[in-house]
């Protein structure tokens, strides 16, 4: 069940919830609000009512949005890249160390640059995964890449990763970091001292890309 109170703000039903909470959400730009499944309508209202200023102050802090276009300045793992529409060319998209070059119908870019974004991705990310996996011992059976919104990636027990694409929009050791979170809980299951040991032999420095995403993780849902 998913009712809409106002203007940027969502509710959900979550059965096992014990209270109201509020949650922003990014991808879709609104704050949502999560409700036990008794709590009354008078509840909610008062509640929602109490929390305007912070709704209102949350749904400020989303960035504005950018849509993919001809003439948009890219960041790719560090690296800016300006996309260049080619109505005429015949080798879909493509990429140097300065522009990315999408053929085709101009109405279709947005997507075929989305799609061409997510395929580097799991490229990228599974390459690394692999490199990480044979340094600490351990296996990892699939990569794949997905639009999340609550998490920047997650891992099976049987070796499956799952990573955010936009995480090609971030500097590289930011998206090197995060795949190699994932890959570290094949090694310890769990976020304790021995798991961030794992995670800095991968990467070294943990604070950096850390205070990275907290401060600009956002940003990557910019992108649409």
């Amino acid at each position: 069940m998913m009712a809409d109170f106002s203007q940027g703000l969502r509710c959900e039903v979550n059965p096992r919830a014990r209270r109201i909470s509020l949650r922003l959400d990014v991808a879709q730009r609104c704050v949502v609000l999560v409700r036990p499944k008794r709590a009354s309508e008078t509840l909610l209202a008062s509640f929602v009512a109490g929390k305007r200023g912070w709704i209102e102050r949350q749904l400020a802090t989303l960035p504005e949005q950018i849509a993919f276009a001809d003439g948009l300045t890219l960041p790719m793992l560090g690296e800016d890249r300006v996309v260049r529409s080619v109505p005429s060319g015949r080798r879909g998209v493509w990429s140097d160390d300065q522009s990315i070059f999408v053929s085709g119908a101009i109405e279709h870019l947005p997507r075929r640059l989305r799609d061409w974004l997510k395929a580097q991705a799991r490229k990228v990310f599974a390459e690394w995964a692999r490199d990480f996996s044979e340094r600490l011992g351990v296996k990892v059976t699939r990569v794949s890449v997905r639009d999340t919104t609550s998490r920047w990636g997650s891992c099976t027990r049987d070796g499956r990763l799952s990573l955010s694409w936009r995480l090609i929009l971030a500097p590289r050791d930011v998206a090197a970091y995060v795949v190699a979170h994932e890959v570290a809980h094949l090694k310890q299951l769990n976020h304790s001292p021995a798991f961030w040991q794992v995670v800095s032999v991968l990467t070294g420095d943990l604070k950096k890309p850390r205070a990275w995403l907290r401060r600009n993780g956002a940003s990557l849902h910019r992108f649409i």
